[in-house]
């Protein structure tokens, strides 16, 4: 498994692992629920989706919860959040999003809080790899803001970006259209941190 930008090398190791350990809990398996019965509402029937940089499956796990007929993978490039995959009996791939590596083709690519953390260098792979991979749908589940910056996180830096990866991916690819998007707020009785989400979909040929 070959790793191209620093924030890769960082999300393998010891801070991945943190990461893995405050996010294994019941309430943002249910929260992850809500947000995807909203967004799933919005596409015709799916039969596969992938995941790129699904931690320990829980947004996989809540589609799966919404529709068991759904078949789910993952790419996750943390060995120890993979263990975690496995013990799931969860499809996955262990390898950077990033990576050369052919993940298939899927009804429906998404990342949650995955493009926020990816070197800006790198974004336009990123988007590439969300395009490729797409039969119909993409989704995108990051933080917003109308132009590019880096913020502190956790006391590190350029480990999180924010920007418009929407528009951006508009911008590429004129063959994707947006459906529809929404807004979670942290307060929200079932919250997503203030994130943004983003349905696409490709046109047919």
């Amino acid at each position: 498994m070959s790793k191209i930008s620093e924030q890769e090398v960082f999300w393998e190791n010891e801070f991945g692992n943190q990461y893995i350990k405050r996010n294994i809990d019941d309430s943002l398996l249910k929260s992850n629920i809500v947000l995807f019965s909203k967004i799933l509402k919005y596409t015709s029937p799916i039969k596969n989706v992938i995941e790129f940089g699904c931690n320990v499956g829980l947004n996989l796990d809540a589609i799966t919860f919404l529709n068991p007929k759904i078949d789910v993978s993952g790419v996750e490039i943390n060995k120890n959040a993979c263990e975690m995959l496995k013990n799931k009996g969860l499809r996955f791939y262990n390898d950077s999003f990033l990576s050369q590596s052919d993940f298939g083709s899927y009804d429906l690519t998404f990342t949650k809080g995955v493009l926020i953390h990816i070197n800006p260098d790198k974004l336009k792979l990123a988007y590439e790899k969300l395009f490729v991979h797409s039969k119909k749908y993409i989704l995108i589940v990051e933080y917003y803001n109308p132009t590019p910056v880096s913020l502190d996180y956790r006391g590190e830096k350029d480990k999180l970006f924010k920007r418009d990866f929407a528009g951006e991916m508009l911008d590429i690819y004129p063959e994707i259209k947006l459906i529809n998007y929404g807004f979670t707020y942290h307060r929200d009785a079932f919250p997503q941190d203030d994130t943004t989400w983003f349905l696409f979909e490709k046109s047919k040929h």
